[in-house]
């Protein structure tokens, strides 16, 4: 599928494309690769599945809990995702016809300092001709983002003040007393 910059930033802006979401809890895929596998699958043919019929799409899966993560799969032509659809004008030209691809979109607060990563997961072609092969890329990515958001820690916004001891202060206005009572002759 080819599309214009003019097309893809008509239908982003009118909602014009296939979108879904669905929502699992952690329990739901804890430490079980085969659940996890399952739910790309669904991303992976839905993806195709619009690309088929020459549409956008956005599929999305929500893992609720303590530390939450959305997932997502958009086919575009650049790694942006649709909500910054109007910066995709400074990179193409208007009147080509661009190639789409498949992007894997992570978002959670405890990714990294951005809580954002995009990544380009396949072509159209790859989509195609190995399905299957796209799943496991799909789901290797999807485990690999579970455990970093699981094991993230996030820089602490305040600097700490050093502790400043009775010593040092006594020492700071003993030197300040000096200079001030030196007399000149």
């Amino acid at each position: 599928m080819k599309i214009s910059l003019t097309d893809l930033t008509t239908k982003i802006e009118k909602q014009d494309y296939i979108e879904d979401l669905e929502t699992v809890k952690y329990a739901e895929i804890s430490k079980s690769k085969a659940r996890i596998q399952e739910l790309a699958t669904k991303l992976v043919e839905e993806t195709r599945a619009a690309l088929k019929h020459n549409s956008l799409s956005h599929v999305a899966l929500e893992i609720s809990g303590q530390r939450p993560i959305v997932f997502a799969l958009e086919s575009n032509i650049i790694n942006l995702p649709y909500s910054n659809y109007k910066k995709i004008a400074n990179f193409f030209e208007e009147g080509k016809e661009y190639p789409v691809a498949i992007y894997f979109e992570t978002q959670s607060e405890y990714l990294n300092a951005s809580g954002f990563r995009i990544d380009q997961i396949a072509t159209e072609e790859e989509i195609e001709q190995d399905e299957t092969g796209i799943v496991d890329r799909l789901t290797d990515a999807m485990q690999e983002k579970i455990k970093q958001v699981r094991e993230y820690q996030k820089p602490s916004t305040s600097v700490k003040k050093k502790a400043v001891t009775k010593a040092e202060v006594t020492k700071k206005t003993a030197k300040t007393k000096k200079k001030t009572t030196k007399k000149t002759k």
